[in-house]
């Protein structure tokens, strides 16, 4: 179903990338973006207008699987109403997700269709290179482009040298810009990934600076601030919830609440992005199954013997290995007990389909 060329338009502006409607879209389904998420229901963005919509009551049922609900930065597909009811989700793109705290895997999205991935770390105690390459992992997946954003810049002393620090870990493709939040000058750069249709998300720790960053780049201060602590410099979660902004460069800017836990989902790759040369030292080892401990002709060790591999970068990486190692693990036996379950209520439908015919 063809968009009206207005309509299409006004959504290109908030990052509508396709140019029709599913074809058995219900008369009168118009599309609309995920800019917030409440108790209470939705807000959305058509390009034009703010306004709350509900749900489709099967968004809500239990057994309902939690990734196919809308989210914010979702395009979905909106049946007229009072309320206006969200009918479905629209393919997305650029989904950024975590896995969620607990022992169970259960993965959970922190914001779709985005172009851009924002990891946002404040230039003081919150300065933790490991913390970011964990963070690089799963925009990795995501799709999304990084970009490393220091704030603080006008505090740090040793600004220069976390940026070289930080170059000499991560991948040269990955974008690293230090800058003052509280200032417009300096976060101009940033506005190269904000141009009209484009949509970014801020990640990072509660104090990092997220919502000075997002404030001074709305031109008006939206969104809470406040003060971290002097012992950790980490803030309290002035931000409680994910929420999409359109800013005056054009581009979406979705804010999030502090990470307390950037847990692996299990399906990330460590053999591309920030550690191929580190998966092709081991590659080189003498034998396949190298340990990278004591065993002789180990590349790995000889790199790290000769200073051309970092300790700190593989000691992060062999802690990053490991846990998505458990990860994947935890993963592959949920889904096979899922599998089993299935399996289990199908014969069982059969045997009383048997046994008291069909109800």
């Amino acid at each position: 179903m063809q968009l009206p060329a207005d309509l299409e338009l006004r959504l290109a502006q908030i990052g509508w990338r396709a140019s029709a409607l599913p074809d058995d879209a219900p008369a009168g389904a118009f599309p609309a973006r995920v800019s917030a998420q409440h108790r209470a229901g939705y807000e959305l963005d058509d390009g034009e207008r703010v306004f709350n919509a509900q749900p489709a009551p099967r968004f809500l049922k239990a057994a309902f699987d939690p990734l196919e609900r809308p989210a914010v930065g979702d395009f979905v597909l909106v049946v007229p109403g009072t309320p206006p009811q969200i009918e479905r989700v629209l393919p997305r793109h650029g989904v950024l997700s975590r896995a969620a705290a607990g022992e169970r895997h259960q993965r959970q999205i922190i914001a779709t269709n985005v172009d851009h991935v924002f990891v946002v770390t404040g230039l003081d105690g919150d300065f933790n290179p490991a913390r970011i390459e964990r963070y690089l992992l799963l925009v990795a997946e995501s799709g999304a482009q990084p970009v490393v954003v220091l704030t603080k810049a006008d505090q740090a002393e040793a600004a220069e040298a976390a940026v070289a620090e930080l170059r000499q870990r991560l991948p040269d493709p990955v974008a690293i810009v230090a800058v003052n939040a509280k200032s417009a000058e300096s976060v101009a750069p940033l506005l190269a990934w904000l141009r009209p249709g484009d949509s970014a998300v801020l990640v990072g720790s509660s104090g990092a600076g997220k919502s000075t960053l997002t404030n001074t780049l709305l031109g008006e201060a939206r969104q809470a601030t406040g003060a971290v602590r002097r012992s950790d410099s980490r803030g309290r979660h002035t931000t409680t919830h994910r929420a999409l902004l359109r800013l005056p460069s054009g581009g979406c800017l979705i804010d999030t609440p502090g990470m307390r836990e950037i847990k692996l989902t299990g399906e990330e790759t460590l053999d591309a992005g920030q550690f191929a040369d580190i998966e092709a030292l081991a590659q080189s080892c003498r034998f396949g199954d190298c340990a990278h401990a004591t065993e002789p002709g180990c590349a790995v060790r000889a790199a790290l013997d000769d200073g051309r591999l970092d300790p700190a970068r593989w000691h992060n990486y062999a802690k990053l290995r490991d846990e998505l190692a458990a990860a994947a693990d935890t993963l592959e036996a949920q889904l096979r007990r899922k599998s089993e379950a299935r399996v289990l209520t199908k014969a069982l439908g059969r045997r009383l389909n048997e046994k008291y015919g069909p109800r």
